[in-house]
C-alpha cells in the first residue's frame, strides 16, 4: 500500500462522496451511520490528509468525527478549490468529481490542519453570526424607512423596533455566555486590555481559533492582511492584500480605525506611515496587521497589553 493516502470528501445534505489518492472512491449517506462507515474505512488506510470544503455547517459532524479519531482533517475555502480545479483543467462539476479534486488538492497543496472550534466556540460564533444578520436587516429597514410611502411606515417601524430588541437580547446572551466560561473570560480580558479596542474582539475569539498558535506572518496571511507581491519581469506592482477571513478582517478594520486614534502604539505607527507619504488606506491596513500581530503575541504568551512592548 502507498505510504501516502490523500482523501477528498464532498459533503452534501444527503451524501458523502469520498475520493482517495492514489486510488479509490466510495460514497455513504450523510447520517450518523454513514459517518461511522466513512470513519471505519478511512481508519483502515490511515490517511495522510483529509480535505473538505466549508459547506455552511454540513461538514461539521464529519469533521468532528474525523478529528476525534486523530485524523489530520482540513476544511478549506470553496473558492480555493474552484480556482485549483480551473488551474488543473477540471471544468466539469459533480459530487464525485469534486471529491477527486479535493483529494488532488490535498496531495498537491498539503494545507496545514488547524485547531477546530469546540462546541462552546461554535455556539458563540452562531450568536455572532445571528447578530450580524440582525444588524444587516436593521440597516436595510432603516434605509427603506427614509423613502417608503406612508402606508408602509408603520410596518417598518414595528419591524425596526423588533430588530433593535432582538439585537439587545443577543448581546445579553453573548455577554452571559462569555462570563460563564473561565477560559473565555481570560481570553476576553487579555484582548480587552488593548487600548482603543472594543467588544468587537469577541469575533476574533470565535472566528480565529488559531490566534496565539501561529507566527505573526502565518496569522497575517490567514486573516488576509499580509501584502502579496505583484511583480513580473521588470515590472513592480503595488503590494496588495487579498483572501483570508472576511469577517475577521472587517472587525479588525474597525478595531484598527479606533486604535489609530486612541491606542498610543498604533496611533504613533499610523502617524509615522502617513508622514512617510503612505496612502491612508495603506497605512490603516498596516495598522490592522500590526494590531493583529500584537494580539497574537498577547494570546500566545498570555500577557496583557500593559505588559507587552507593542
Amino acid at each position: 500500500m502507498n505510504a501516502f493516502v490523500f482523501v477528498g470528501i464532498d459533503v452534501s445534505k444527503a451524501q458523502l462522496d469520498v475520493a482517495l489518492r492514489p486510488t479509490g472512491r466510495f460514497s455513504a449517506a450523510n447520517t450518523e451511520a454513514g459517518i461511522a462507515e466513512v470513519l471505519t474505512r478511512l481508519q483502515a488506510v490511515s490517511p495522510t490528509l483529509v480535505v473538505m470544503e466549508a459547506t455552511g455547517g454540513l461538514e461539521i459532524p464529519l469533521t468532528e468525527a474525523l478529528a476525534s479519531a486523530g485524523m489530520p482533517v482540513v476544511v478549506v475555502n470553496p473558492r480555493q478549490i474552484r480556482d485549483f480545479a480551473k488551474a488543473t483543467g477540471q471544468l466539469a462539476k459533480t459530487d464525485a468529481l469534486d471529491a477527486q479534486v479535493l483529494a488532488q488538492f490535498a496531495e498537491v497543496m498539503r494545507p496545514q490542519p488547524r485547531p477546530l472550534l469546540d462546541a462552546e466556540t461554535r455556539a458563540l460564533a452562531a450568536l455572532l453570526t445571528r447578530r450580524r444578520q440582525l444588524v444587516e436587516m436593521l440597516t436595510a429597514e432603516r434605509t427603506r424607512l427614509m423613502s417608503v410611502h406612508t402606508p408602509v411606515r408603520k410596518s417598518l417601524r414595528t419591524h425596526i423596533a423588533w430588530l433593535e430588541r432582538a439585537i439587545q437580547q443577543t448581546d445579553t446572551v453573548l455577554t452571559e455566555a462569555i462570563h460563564q466560561s473561565p477560559v473565555w473570560r481570560e481570553k476576553e480580558a487579555l484582548l480587552q486590555s488593548t487600548p482603543g479596542v472594543g467588544p468587537v474582539m469577541t469575533t476574533l475569539l470565535t472566528n480565529l481559533p488559531e490566534l496565539g498558535a501561529l507566527t505573526g506572518k502565518q496569522i497575517s496571511a490567514l486573516v488576509g492582511v499580509a501584502p502579496f507581491n505583484r511583480d513580473s519581469g521588470t515590472l513592480r506592482g503595488t503590494r496588495t492584500v487579498r483572501g483570508g477571513r472576511a469577517q475577521v478582517r472587517a472587525v479588525l478594520y474597525m478595531a484598527a480605525l479606533v486604535a489609530a486614534r486612541f491606542n498610543p502604539v498604533i496611533r504613533a505607527f499610523h502617524q509615522r506611515l502617513c508622514a512617510a507619504g503612505k496612502a491612508k488606506k495603506v497605512a490603516l491596513t498596516a495598522c490592522m496587521r500590526k494590531l493583529l500581530i500584537i494580539l497574537n503575541a498577547m494570546m500566545k504568551h498570555r500577557t496583557r497589553w500593559e505588559h507587552t512592548t507593542g
